[in-house]
């Protein structure tokens, strides 16, 4: 016995409107639109401060700077990523490591994805340099 009603999921509807029933060789040759199985866990802006040990209004800083990226949920609220705790701390660290300013911790930030960018683009292609990665 299914549990599901009919038509969860896509599965078992006759059709959706004038949309006839797609088989499973119809969907594998288009490009069909994607959902998530399990919704993404967010954060409020009061979980991310305490998780990061920082105060609200210096997160909702960092989001006006871009330095952390923040979405607006159905209310106006900030919601986060489950990452951005350690994004926080990375700018800390920045921050208290080499004394830098917020705009340049941005220019840092940009530059250090960059080259993890590449060196994964290197270790896909299979050639290495010489040296070791400094990050």
């Amino acid at each position: 016995m299914n549990d599901r009603p009919a038509g969860a999921a896509g599965i078992g509807r006759a059709g959706v409107g004038n949309r006839p029933v797609r088989t499973g060789a119809d969907l594998t040759a288009s490009t069909a639109v994607r959902y998530a199985l399990v919704p993404v866990p967010r954060l409020s802006l009061d979980a991310v401060a305490r998780r990061s040990g920082l105060h609200p209004d210096l997160v909702r800083r960092f989001v006006a700077l871009g330095l952390v990226d923040a979405e607006r949920d159905a209310a106006g609220h900030l919601v986060f990523d489950p990452t951005a705790p350690t994004v926080l701390a990375r700018i800390q660290r920045l921050r208290s490591g080499l004394c830098l300013n917020y705009a340049s911790i941005g220019l840092v930030l940009d530059l250090l994805d960059r080259i993890s960018l590449l060196e994964a683009a290197l270790r896909r292609a299979g050639t290495r340099s010489e040296t070791p990665p400094w990050t």
